[in-house]
């Protein structure tokens, strides 16, 4: 696993990512047999992000801070909010027109 923005982030980073990772892989075959019909694939997404929640939510927070730390700290957040102006994230369509 590589390194984070600073040296003081990486442990969180690599217990974030051991904990995401550990998640993650009992995320997946299941959520295949769960996508048979549109509410149990609802329903299995809310009980799994529930459960990431549970078990890597703190993790994730202390991480994410770090980070947005680390990114004031080298000037990085005023080149993010320029790149955002520029280029805003655009939610996508709507589902049902997808499969049109």
């Amino acid at each position: 696993m590589s390194q984070s923005l600073l040296p003081e982030c990486t442990p969180l980073k690599k217990e974030y990512d051991a904990c995401f990772n550990s998640w993650f892989e009992g995320y997946l075959e299941p959520a295949v047999a769960a996508a048979s019909s549109q509410e149990a694939r609802a329903a299995y997404s809310k009980k799994k992000a529930e459960e990431f929640q549970a078990k890597c939510g703190k993790v994730w927070e202390s991480y994410k801070a770090c980070v947005q730390q680390a990114v004031k700290a080298k000037g990085l957040d005023k080149l993010l909010e320029q790149a955002r102006e520029e280029n805003p994230l655009v939610d996508p369509p709507p589902p049902s027109t997808l499969h049109k």
